[in-house]
């Protein structure tokens, strides 16, 4: 009798380095997902608003707003994501970092996971191109920004493509979205409907003949998180993947090391002083007193 483990087995048995507990997943109901999406997009809309009528207040064009508003709204709806799912969260009881996937891995399968992925991802978009045509570099989010209007406008979107945005789509993607639609029907099609909406959030930005492709790496991006029990190789890809995008469209070569590299020790530290302040260390015992 064969021992193997059912492909579903596989994937809901995270991988977990020794004394770190596997925990239960939140039993965030699965209809909160989409509520959850729409909460986090209406307060990006009325953040977004905000934010132009007080740069038309002083003086900017509400319909050329210059890159310093069009970035900062932005990041206000990548936030907005992420406290919309704090809040979804917070409602059906105490949560901690852990319940998003904030935890730690194995390194070397989680590295394996995330090469394998990209590699599926590459090779489905290398067919797809093959078939419709075009080009999947057509990123139209860099240029919306105004990254060719100074060097400065062009450093804060790459730390928003790279940093910001992976960080932001995985914790809600990902850490709560992801993880309420497997309270109703299990992985496989919490993965095919996380994939698809990721895909579709994409299409104000990416050419829509693409959104394909990438609902296809949102899906990747499930499994991995499925079978390392962990939010982090998910935004490392993610990372990667938008480092390479954003290089690609400067024409840039080593430079695409370099902002990788950068941005993964941002959002490394980050994670840690994430995990300092949720679990800081006790305060160390006072001395005896002398008799």
């Amino acid at each position: 009798m064969s021992t193997e483990p059912a492909p579903q087995d596989f994937f809901e048995a995270p991988e977990v380095p020794p004394g770190v507990e596997v925990r239960r997943q939140p039993r965030w109901p699965p209809w909160t997902a989409v509520v959850a999406l729409i909460a986090g997009l209406a307060a990006a809309l009325f953040g977004a608003l905000v934010i132009g009528v007080v740069a038309v207040a002083f003086g900017a064009n509400f319909n050329d707003q210059p890159p310093a508003v069009t970035i900062t709204a932005t990041v206000v709806q990548d936030l907005c994501l992420i406290g919309s799912a704090v809040l979804f969260a917070r409602m059906y009881g105490r949560f901690s970092p852990a319940d998003f996937g904030l935890r730690p891995t194995r390194l070397w399968p989680a590295i394996g996971w995330d090469v394998l992925g990209w590699l599926a991802f590459l090779v489905f978009t290398a067919i797809f191109v093959a078939i419709v045509g075009g080009s999947p570099n057509d990123d139209k989010l860099p240029q919306e920004l105004g990254v060719d209007d100074s060097t400065a406008a062009m450093l804060a979107v790459a730390f928003l493509v790279s940093v910001v945005a992976p960080v932001a789509e995985e914790f809600f993607f990902r850490g709560y979205f992801f993880t309420a639609l497997r309270n109703w029907r299990g992985l496989w099609p919490a993965a095919i409907g996380t994939g698809i909406v990721f895909g579709a959030i994409h299409g104000s930005s990416a050419d829509p003949a693409f959104l394909l492709p990438l609902a296809f790496f949102g899906f990747v991006l499930c499994l991995i998180y499925a079978r390392t029990g962990s939010l982090y190789p998910c935004i490392a890809l993610h990372c990667a993947n938008n480092s390479v995008a954003f290089g690609s469209s400067q024409h840039w070569t080593w430079q695409i090391a370099v902002l990788f590299a950068g941005s993964i020790a941002v959002i490394g530290l980050g994670a840690y002083l994430v995990r300092q302040m949720w679990n800081p260390r006790p305060p160390a015992p006072a001395p005896a007193a002398a008799t």
